[in-house]
């Protein structure tokens, strides 16, 4: 099987849950999806971490190298292709190490656009913000999309 590459904005950027659900995946660096912005939508389990177009917007992302066995792992976490579908994107990734850029072909899951705008569990935004800290991103992004929930 070829290499596959995993970008991850949301729980999946948490690296001690990503090492118990895709215990094969290694960390390859860091990437910005440009022109995104993350939200939360939901469906009758919870509310999620999912991402859309807009213009000037930007969500940064993990790259993880994953096994067709991790793949499996992502999909049914993510319930694909239910409640997210995978597109490919091709992003610079920044490796972690030494820094040097490379294009790499990458999938993301991405919430199907019709579920409502929703308010995640404190549990989850937990998660996802020891995620945030684990790759050093802005945590203003997470907080931002905490705004756009609806009361």
């Amino acid at each position: 099987m070829e290499k596959r590459y995993y970008i991850a904005y949301g729980s999946n950027l948490n690296v001690r849950e990503m090492r118990a659900r895709c215990p094969k995946a290694r960390i390859v660096g860091t990437s910005v999806m440009e022109h995104y912005r993350l939200l939360f939508r939901g469906n009758e389990r919870g509310a999620y971490l999912t991402v859309e177009p807009e213009e000037g917007g930007s969500v940064p992302v993990a790259v993880w190298e994953v096994t067709e066995e991790d793949e499996t792992a992502l999909d049914c976490y993510e319930d694909y292709p239910v409640l997210y579908y995978k597109t490919e994107l091709t992003l610079p990734v920044a490796e972690i190490g030494s820094g040097s850029v490379r294009e790499l072909a990458v999938f993301v899951y991405i919430m199907h656009e019709e579920r409502p705008l929703a308010v995640p569990s404190a549990a989850y935004v937990s998660t996802c913000r020891e995620g945030y800290r684990d790759f050093g991103f802005d945590e203003r992004i997470l907080e931002r999309a905490l705004t756009a929930v609806p009361e």
